[in-house]
């Protein structure tokens, strides 16, 4: 699905905007449409419904702002090994098959339905992220032919190291999808 497209822009947002928007839709539908064919119009809203219903299914199941706050304090005071074990631990719970790694700035390799993912983790605690362990990265997915590569901070990338990130499509993964994450090795 395409970043900005308007169900995935509807995914990211409150569940509630979904379902106001299927409701519109309907409306119009039911007013503007003669009787005979206004319900075949309103269905029109039902992929706006069924958006809403998986927002909403994401969102109930995602930590609240307090537990994200908290999960993140948690990571940061833990040491490598036992961060590295939480992050293998939720991987395993979302249906991946997990291996530790440590080498060439990659630290994990995890796959699943027939794609492999490369993932940096071990600088998660760091203060300034820059160029230079994205760039590993980056050469180790290229070299092993991953699908996807995957860098994991606390704090928010450097302005320099969010373009190189974006311009190489790898995933950033902190703040509360992190949270998400961790929150899923607690299950």
């Amino acid at each position: 699905m395409a970043q900005n497209s308007l169900f995935a822009i509807l995914l990211r947002s409150r569940w509630y905007l979904s379902f106001a928007l299927a409701a519109g839709v309907t409306l119009v539908c039911m007013l503007t449409l003669p009787a005979h064919i206004a319900p075949f119009g309103a269905l029109a809203a039902t992929p706006l419904w069924v958006v809403g219903g998986i927002a909403a299914w994401r969102q109930l199941r995602a930590p609240s702002p307090a537990q994200v706050e908290r999960l993140l304090a948690e990571s940061a005071a833990l040491p490598w090994r036992s961060f590295a074990q939480q992050l293998e631990t939720a991987w395993r719970a979302e249906g991946y098959s997990v291996q530790l790694l440590n080498q060439g700035g990659v630290d994990f390799r995890l796959e699943r339905a027939g794609q492999t993912t490369l993932v940096s983790a071990k600088r998660w605690k760091a203060a300034l992220h820059g160029v230079e362990p994205l760039r590993e990265l980056e050469a180790a997915r290229i070299r092993e032919s991953a699908a996807k590569a995957v860098y994991v901070a606390l704090q928010p990338l450097g302005e320099n190291a969010a373009l190189y990130a974006r311009d190489q499509q790898l995933v950033v993964l902190g703040g509360a999808d992190l949270a998400a994450l961790l929150a899923k090795s607690r299950n």
